[in-house]
Formats: C-alpha cells, sequence, structure tokens
C-alpha cells in the first residue's frame, strides 16, 4: 500500500494514507479537538475524586504528579519503540508508516500534529486497564485525569513545535530538540513534551 497525494486544503497537499474516504477523514484532526475531547475527562475525573470520592487534596496532587511522570515515560516508549518500530514485513511498515512516518515525511502538516480521537481512545482504553492493575480505586481517576493533561500538554507542544516560534527559552530549547529529531537523525531524541528519558537513557543523539 503506497501513500500518495491528496490535497486537503488550497494550502498545504497532505500524504493520502487511505484510498476510502472515510478512512482518511480519520486520519486528520483539527488542532482543537484533542483539548474538547479530553479536558472535560480529566475535569470530570478530578471532580469525582473529590465530590465522590472525598480524598484529601496532598494525596491527589501526589498521584497526579505520579500520573504526569507515568506519561512521560509512555510517551518516550511509544515513540521510541512503536513509531520508530524497525518493521520488515511490508504490512509492518505501513503501519509504522500510518501512525508515525507520515509525519516524518511532512512533519508540518497541520491537521496530523495531533493524535486523532479514534486511535487515542483505543490507546487510552487499553492503557487505563494496565493502570488499573497496579493503581487501585479509586486512585486510578486522578491518576488517570494527570496522565490525560500530560498527554494534551505533549500534544500541543508537538503541535508548537512546528508551527510556532516559541520565544520562551525552555519552549524555544524543546522546539529545537524536538526538530533536530527529524532533522538531526530519527534514532534519537525521543521526548518531546521533556528530554528526561533521552537523558536518562542514552538517546539524547550528538551535541550539534
Amino acid at each position: 500500500m503506497q501513500p500518495s497525494n491528496v490535497n486537503h486544503s488550497s494550502e498545504h497537499q497532505s500524504i493520502r494514507l487511505f484510498k476510502n474516504e472515510f478512512l482518511e477523514r480519520l486520519t486528520h484532526v483539527h488542532p482543537i479537538v484533542p483539548l474538547l475531547v479530553w479536558l472535560p475527562v480529566a475535569l470530570w475525573l478530578i471532580w469525582r475524586s473529590f465530590a465522590v470520592h472525598h480524598l484529601a487534596a496532598l494525596p491527589v496532587v501526589g498521584i497526579g504528579l505520579l500520573g504526569l511522570v507515568v506519561w512521560t515515560i509512555t510517551e518516550y516508549c511509544l515513540h521510541r519503540y512503536l513509531f520508530h518500530f524497525p518493521a520488515r514485513s511490508k504490512i509492518g511498515k505501513w503501519l509504522v508508516y500510518l501512525f508515525h512516518g507520515n509525519h516524518h515525511d511532512d512533519p508540518r502538516d497541520k491537521t496530523r500534529l495531533v493524535m486523532p480521537p479514534a486511535g487515542a481512545i483505543l490507546i487510552m482504553a487499553v492503557l487505563y486497564l494496565l493502570f488499573g492493575l497496579v493503581v487501585p480505586a479509586p486512585w486510578i481517576e486522578p491518576f488517570c485525569a494527570f496522565f490525560i493533561i500530560g498527554y494534551l500538554i505533549y500534544d500541543y507542544i508537538h503541535y508548537s513545535t512546528h508551527h510556532f516560534p516559541m520565544r520562551n527559552p525552555v519552549a524555544k530549547y524543546l522546539k529545537h530538540y524536538h526538530l533536530k529529531h527529524h532533522y538531526s537523525g530519527e534514532e534519537g531524541r525521543f521526548g518531546v513534551s521533556s528530554p528526561l528519558w533521552d537523558m536518562l537513557l542514552n538517546t539524547a543523539g550528538k551535541k550539534n
């Protein structure tokens, strides 16, 4: 299955991933969509933590910080081991291209810089079940709320690195760090919202 080009707007010609128009449209998403879908979920889970489960504020903050840290690990692992998986079969290579390879071929496509809800909901459902094996109720709810917030931070840092100047020193550093992943070697710098795990796992790449 070879990607081809189709014009989705007057300004940009996106890489076409599916011949079927419905499936193709699912691969495009306006950048505001993740915020509209996931922020209400995160806020609802936080509300339940206090209003339904009557959890104390300090432990909620603690489990929330853990959720944010676990997000950074998840982001790193997904990017390194799934999105850059060295597939050998034809279908494997196409799946890697579908999930991430097309972004490297066209990193400025505005409609493919945040994760489409169809894929994000599936991934989140699987992760929720896995987290539930080690994080007991009701703590799983604030944990996942802040995990989702970490995901949203990642999504919008990623979008911004490709489309905004980001003049703040920290934001500018993250922009340059991620762009080096695109243009100075895809084998390193897998963190987008944080370089922490690249540094700890020695995948930060050359100091260029």
